[in-house]
């Protein structure tokens, strides 16, 4: 591989959108030792918005890496174990998470805006309070720099340039209800629950550890069959009248959760459309890629989407440190996030769900009965496996880091 000389490490490089993606590149790269790295950002104040988001091992390695480890540690919680209920209260299936897993590095849920600002609060610290440009949007592929990197999201201005003809993005049915409530823990404070039969399912987990009152930030979002109509598509954050929602979970029963109260208590409850994209043939150009969102959109399920924009991140600058160039970068992430897309639109492992309700639609005696042992855990294998983080093939590779001394002779690829 050619190392790159000090002049290719000061050509100009513009970020396209301040979310989760372009701040994890613009920290990826000034650790990568770029030194001309300026993001633009379209809105003209940033605000903490949104729910919750999980981050998974092989991108919280990374984010170690970059230094940020105390500070994920503050704002998040290292979730510690993942459980699977019909709508009736029947546990399908549990599997430890994060540390308990067996991985070197924790899970971490975290609300999506206060991990926004703290790498944010990074970006600023490490680069300069000029690094990101708030109220300046990239509208086109006509701008002053050696690399544009598109990480505008699922309604990319940058995505849209290189693929006029694409439209909208693709509505997959569903909607989201999503909302927080401060509750007491459940379980062990730092599970995570999905019950539902797959039509209709809800993931709920807490995003902050306990306060001085004894009671915590709890995520939850409730995917549902979407009404008949023209419902908007990449249109977030539109508020939804709680009453609305409780008839349809009334009647769900959780052994650990009351999940009916849970709901009603939420301060504030948002409803998105469960959208994505087809996956592209290419992602770049000689001086333009995609990343995260912009490069590949895809349905929630699994906990991947910030997951992979950030080692998008990571493999982007560590393509660019060792002079293998936007290719190499998009050879190794296009193909895999192209099957988490497409993983995604079958609901990944959360599949177990649909999978049970169809087996045993009014419940069942025994789980052996109608899935044995060893299917739920090949379908809990088989999609780790398919997104980068399997533990012991994770735990086993390298992170997307260059060495110390910045050379890059003894990096390996991560498997992720």
């Amino acid at each position: 591989m050619t190392k790159p000389t000090r002049e290719s490490r000061s050509k100009r490089i513009v970020i396209a959108g301040a979310g989760i993606a372009g701040l994890s590149a613009a920290l990826s790269l000034h650790a990568a030792g770029f030194t001309n790295v300026v993001i633009h950002e379209a809105v003209k104040e940033l605000r903490p918005l949104g729910v919750g988001i999980n981050i998974l091992p092989h991108a919280v390695r990374e984010l170690i890496d970059l230094g940020l480890g105390d500070r994920l540690a503050k704002i998040g919680v290292a979730t510690a174990d993942l459980t699977f209920f019909t709508p009736y209260g029947q546990r399908i299936w549990s599997e430890p998470r994060g540390l308990n897993a067996g991985y070197r590095w924790p899970q971490y849920s975290i609300h999506r805006g206060r991990l926004q600002f703290m790498l944010l609060e990074a970006v600023r610290e490490r680069l300069g309070p000029e690094a990101v440009m708030l109220g300046s949007p990239v509208t086109d592929l006509h701008h002053d720099a050696d690399l544009l990197i598109g990480a505008d999201g699922i309604r990319s201005s940058v995505r849209q340039a290189m693929f006029p003809e694409e439209g909208e993005p693709l509505f997959g049915g569903y909607e989201l209800w999503r909302g927080t409530t401060y509750a007491k823990p459940f379980m062990t404070g730092k599970s995570m629950i999905m019950a539902g039969d797959g039509r209709q399912k809800i993931v709920i987990y807490p995003i902050a550890p306990p306060g001085a009152n004894g009671t915590q930030l709890i995520n939850w979002a409730i995917q549902h069959p979407a009404p008949d109509g023209d419902t908007p598509r990449g249109d977030w954050n539109q508020p939804i009248d709680v009453e609305k929602i409780l008839p349809h979970v009334q009647d769900w029963h959780c052994p650990e959760l009351d999940i009916p109260a849970l709901i009603a208590a939420a301060d504030q409850v948002f409803v998105y459309p469960l959208v994505d994209r087809d996956p592209l043939p290419h992602w770049s150009t000689d001086s333009v890629t995609l990343m995260g969102d912009a490069a590949h959109p895809m349905h929630p399920t699994g906990s991947n989407g910030g997951t992979q924009a950030i080692i998008d991140a990571r493999a982007l600058a560590y393509a660019l440190a060792t002079g293998q160039g936007l290719l190499f970068y998009e050879g190794q992430r296009r193909p895999l996030t192209n099957k988490v897309v497409l993983a995604n639109r079958k609901d990944g492992a959360e599949v177990i769900l649909r999978l049970a309700h169809e087996r045993a639609p009014h419940g069942f005696t025994d789980i052996e009965e109608i899935m044995p042992l060893v299917e739920r855990e090949e379908i809990a294998v088989r999609y780790k496996q398919l997104a980068g983080f399997e533990p012991a093939t994770l735990n086993a590779s390298r992170s997307w880091s260059l060495e110390p001394d910045g050379s890059t002779e003894a990096s390996g690829i991560s498997s992720s």
